[in-house]
């Protein structure tokens, strides 16, 4: 496999990894009761999306793509960093610690900005989900430039239903957000799309009292 999986060093201008590398591979595959199944199936199809069971290696929260970038992007500029992302069928997928699934929701229930946070889908124990190609494949992905954005928009040279990975697995046991982490960021993402709002109405009303 190692012919389709380099190592992808991380540098200031690209600080994530842009495909699965041996070690991310070793970790996506012990979610599966059949790891060496999946490498094989892995080896024969590269490119091909996969599916993989949670509860065990990881959970997935799964959100609309506005609201996820703006998830990741807080974590990334003002938090710990993210575990692996993804993008499929136009949401992104965040992989988070097992239990995060299960622990979540009942956090934002309890959180005054609940109101504000979409609909997410909390994928745990007895769930599966389709994670991307370990590598990308086809043309745009191979004249794609290195020092491109590491959090590009959900919609790509595929359409809205890409799927591929934004931080890809590159180390065997990868730090996992839990549900406090990502509470934060839907906390801070659903400031960030709340505040223009708030001062469109802050402005209308004076707006309307100035004379046309």
């Amino acid at each position: 496999m190692s012919e389709w999986l380099p190592e992808t060093p991380r540098t200031l201008a690209f600080p994530t990894a842009a495909y699965v590398t041996l070690a991310g591979a070793d970790w996506l595959a012990s979610a599966s009761p059949h790891p060496d199944e999946m490498h094989t199936l892995w080896a024969t199809r590269p490119a091909a999306p996969s599916v993989l069971p949670c509860g065990t290696a990881f959970d997935v929260i799964n959100a609309p793509a506005l609201f996820g970038r703006r998830m990741v992007d807080r974590l990334w500029s003002a938090g710990p960093g993210s575990g692996p992302v993804a993008v499929h069928r136009g949401r992104i997928l965040l992989f988070a610690a097992p239990g995060t699934a299960q622990r979540l929701p009942a956090l934002l229930i309890w959180e005054e900005w609940a109101t504000a946070v979409p609909p997410l889908l909390c994928h745990g124990s007895g769930d599966a989900v389709t994670v991307p190609p370990l590598h990308p494949g086809g043309r745009a992905a191979r004249e794609a430039p290195r020092h491109a954005a590491p959090f590009p928009a959900a919609e790509g040279p595929s359409g809205a239903s890409a799927s591929r990975w934004l931080v890809a697995p590159d180390v065997r046991d990868p730090w996992l957000p839990g549900p406090d982490v990502l509470l934060w960021a839907c906390v801070r993402a659903a400031r960030s799309l709340a505040a223009p709002e708030r001062e469109s109405a802050a402005q209308h009303p004076v707006s309307a009292l100035t004379p046309g």
